[in-house]
């Protein structure tokens, strides 16, 4: 599979999970994921770095039947525009079905 239908096959299984459909590039600048609520923007990588596969696995590993989440926070960055990184099984478990 070549590295862009790899990128395209990600955003129609992201797009499949939420119920939505897969935008396609045509020039413009907007979500990969078309849905109703969320405006989704899917990035596919080869590899994800490892300190944030090692910041899940700790999540998970002190979770005690909580949702485990990752906050990303840049020096300087308002507390409030951080990110949560949470994986897409705990979302939809939390969430239910989003289409």
């Amino acid at each position: 599979m070549t590295r862009t239908a790899t990128w395209k096959h990600a955003e129609r299984m992201v797009a499949k999970w939420f119920g939505g459909f897969r935008t396609g590039c045509n020039g413009e600048s907007r979500r990969d994921v078309e849905h109703e609520t969320l405006s989704i923007e899917v990035k596919h990588r080869k590899t994800l770095p490892a300190w944030l596969h090692n910041a899940m696995a700790q999540a998970r590993s002190e979770a005690e039947g909580r949702t485990p989440i990752v906050v990303l926070h840049e020096n300087g960055m308002p507390y409030g525009a951080s990110m949560v990184v949470i994986s897409l099984s705990d979302f939809v478990d939390l969430y239910g079905e989003v289409s």
